[in-house]
């Protein structure tokens, strides 16, 4: 469900997605109204946007637990080469691709499948990789170890984790490096940098 919260930042209206910075700024979406979507709030999109800032211009990213699509789009607005979008609902789906096909995006495809257990072929690795699973479900180790047996990321790969506040983020990875992390409100949100081999 949309979190509607002014203490975070979010000036959308319930259901509504408002695009903060590059060349959609200002632009709104009106997403499904389905239990498991609750967008990344405003301002921390803009600070996570202002962590990746020299990153994201040209990057190949993967927004796994899509959702509203927050995420990939505000990176597409930025400058992001080519976004990945995946989430288990195809109705997620649907809204998705109507919403790439509004903003005129022909650089992202969308696939419904299950974050564990996904087949993807992506054509390089991936630059940034978003990771927003539902809240207590304790997702994030489990999909950031598929991330790395996969091969999915390139060698220093930036990874975008957000969970509860009140939920300590989980151990990472060996060779990921927690470069940033902050709380608001009750959203946790953290950067790492995968090293590459020997670094």
């Amino acid at each position: 469900m949309a979190v509607n919260c002014e203490c975070l930042g979010v000036t959308a209206l319930q259901n509504k997605l408002r695009i903060i910075g590059g060349r959609w700024r200002g632009r709104k979406l009106e997403f499904p109204s389905l239990p498991a979507i609750r967008p990344t709030p405003d301002r921390i999109r803009e600070t996570l946007f202002n962590w990746l800032q020299h990153d994201i211009v040209g990057a190949h990213c993967l927004d796994m637990f899509a959702g509203s699509g927050a995420l990939g789009l505000e990176a597409l607005s930025r400058g992001a080469a080519h976004v990945t979008f995946l989430d288990n609902d195809p109705a997620v789906k649907r809204y998705l691709l109507q919403a790439l096909e509004r903003l005129g995006a022909d650089n992202a495809v969308v696939a419904v499948g299950n974050a564990l257990q996904f087949s993807l072929n992506p054509s390089r690795h991936f630059d940034v990789v978003f990771l927003d699973p539902p809240y207590g479900e304790n997702l994030l180790p489990q999909v950031a170890e598929r991330l790395e047996s996969n091969q999915w990321l390139a060698p220093q790969a930036l990874v975008y984790l957000e969970c509860s506040a009140r939920s300590p983020l989980p151990t990472l990875p060996a060779g990921w490096l927690l470069i940033k992390s902050k709380s608001a409100g009750q959203v946790g949100y953290h950067l790492a940098r995968r090293q590459p081999q020997g670094a």
